[in-house]
């Protein structure tokens, strides 16, 4: 019963939101306009559990490179206004478009001379006739049983908030690096600001020999700079090669009955030519997406004429939260 209860809830809802796509039509694409021209910022404002919701999709909007504020309608009326500009875009959010703290500020936003997006379930209502664009989000019913508690309605308004933020975002053209700057906290910044040279190993840090080195110093290198890798470079530290752990591995299984043999060879008979490697400015996301790619766990840094300056581990980045 319970389990039922809990797949009906979420059908509703999921049905409510379904019905909002075959209502993307000109309105939509003029609301978008509108906050996409906005000199100044978007207000967004609701009641109650719309002001949640209001709260939400500011702060959406605010992150993905549209300047918003969520503006409280009581604490409007009695004052707050004095926030909004002349150039700024209001988003009014109310299901019934009846209520009264949105409705008493109406006035105030006509006479700054505002346009007015409103998300409502009521499209005869006050606040729709009042609004330049109404964007219909009203819902067949409530998943509350007592079609009381706000759930359907207000999940509709989530999402037709996130359609117009994410269609800002494409419309702008903001890409990666430009989210990156307005969330530089946690794991989420460190795995969109962090670049390959915060977290590479460099200097004597970095696994290096030579096309002659005999592969006993190539084993010991592998084994002392403990990366499961090395660099084969030229007397001018540019990129030749690399030997990996795992090409050890198959060199032995390949000599298995005569080990011996394995120390006759140099370095050049056993590197990989043309390795993967990374520019040490780009993104430590990036270098994850190519370790990824080719599933390995290390890059080689590359800098100024092809010359090696560290290389970045998989386990490194792990540790920096950036996986």
């Amino acid at each position: 019963m319970i389990i039922d209860d809990g797949k009906r809830v979420l059908q509703i809802e999921a049905d409510a939101i379904r019905a909002l796509v075959d209502r993307m039509d000109e309105r939509f694409e003029r609301a978008v306009g509108i906050c996409y021209a906005c000199t100044g910022r978007i207000v967004v404002t609701g009641m109650g559990k719309s002001g949640l919701i209001a709260k939400k999709i500011s702060a959406t909007l605010a992150s993905t490179g549209t300047t918003s504020f969520f503006l409280h309608p009581a604490e409007g009326i009695h004052g707050d206004l004095g926030m909004v500009s002349k150039e700024d875009v209001f988003i009014a959010l109310s299901n019934s478009g009846e209520t009264e703290e949105v409705v008493r500020l109406l006035p105030s936003i006509k006479r700054l001379n505002l346009q007015l997006i409103s998300l409502t379930g009521n499209t005869r209502s006050t606040l729709a006739k009042m609004s330049d664009v109404a964007l219909d989000v009203g819902v067949k019913e409530e998943a509350c049983p007592l079609g009381l508690a706000p759930t359907a309605s207000t999940t509709a308004a989530l999402a037709m908030g996130d359609a117009l933020s994410i269609a800002l975002l494409q419309k702008r053209g903001f890409q990666r690096e430009d989210y990156a700057v307005f969330h530089p906290g946690g794991a989420l910044g460190k795995r969109l600001l962090l670049r390959v040279f915060e977290a590479m190993h460099r200097g004597e840090g970095i696994p290096v020999v030579h096309e002659e080195t005999p592969m006993k110093e190539v084993i010991l290198e592998i084994t002392s700079k403990k990366l499961g890798v090395t660099t084969v470079q030229d007397e001018r530290g540019r990129l030749i090669g690399v030997i990996t752990d795992g090409d050890l591995r198959r060199l032995f299984q390949r000599f298995f009955e005569r080990e011996s043999q394995i120390f006759k060879l140099r370095a050049a008979d056993v590197m990989t030519r043309g390795a993967k490697v990374i520019q040490k400015e780009a993104l430590a996301a990036q270098a994850v997406q190519i370790m990824e790619k080719h599933s390995i766990t290390s890059l080689v840094v590359i800098g100024q004429q092809e010359r090696v300056e560290g290389i970045v581990h998989l386990h490194d980045l792990l540790k920096l939260g950036v996986v």
